[in-house]
């Protein structure tokens, strides 16, 4: 008999409780059995689907990479035509969800600083390192950016210090502040300036 339409599985319970938890308080502070306890699953359960507390970790990550490279797509999608302004709308995005109630910092930097050492958690990490340098290229290659070096660098490092100032200084408006800076990067280099 298959899974009940609209109830999670018992996997998507783990890993939606994780987010959670995982995120508000920090990967170590949380205890796998109080994941358990909170997603009311089987301990039994959760060993069928993750076989360490870092397996869950992994996944945890990767779920919250997938879903924001998708979200942060879709939004640019909508918001925005022209390369340079889609570019903009990144920080936008950004700026969206840093100026959230409950906004911890980046949670790769997070778990970077939690895990230093593990492979598969430090693999994760990487994988979503890879995704913004990428995106920055794939938005300015129309206007013949796309190829990487200091502008994508720049743009890349703009998002990570808004990151940590708004988790840091608790400034809620550091992406808007990123985005003047991207502006002034863009006209200096895009021809015709930023529309």
């Amino acid at each position: 008999m298959g899974q009940k339409s609209g109830v999670p599985s018992v996997r998507e319970r783990l890993l939606a409780t994780a987010d959670e938890l995982f995120y508000a308080e920090g990967i170590r502070a949380v205890g796998i059995d109080r994941v358990i306890a909170e997603s009311r699953v089987a301990k039994s359960s959760m060993y069928v689907h993750f076989r360490t507390k870092e397996d869950l970790v992994e996944a945890y990550l990767r779920g919250r990479t997938d879903n924001w490279r998708e979200h942060v797509a879709r939004e640019v999608d909508v918001r925005a035509q022209e390369p340079a302004a889609r570019v903009l709308a990144v920080f936008d995005v950004f700026h969206e969800a840093i100026s959230q109630p409950g906004f911890r910092g980046c949670p790769f930097t997070n778990a970077a600083a939690e895990y230093p050492h593990h492979e598969g958690i430090q693999a994760v990490i990487a994988y979503d390192r890879a995704w913004l340098p990428a995106l920055f290229a794939r938005l300015l290659q129309p206007l013949g950016e796309g190829e990487g070096g200091q502008l994508i660098a720049a743009l890349v490092q703009l998002c990570d210090g808004a990151i940590a100032a708004a988790h840091l200084d608790r400034s809620p408006t550091s992406a808007l502040t990123a985005k003047a800076t991207a502006e002034l990067l863009l006209a200096a280099r895009v021809p015709g300036g930023v529309a």
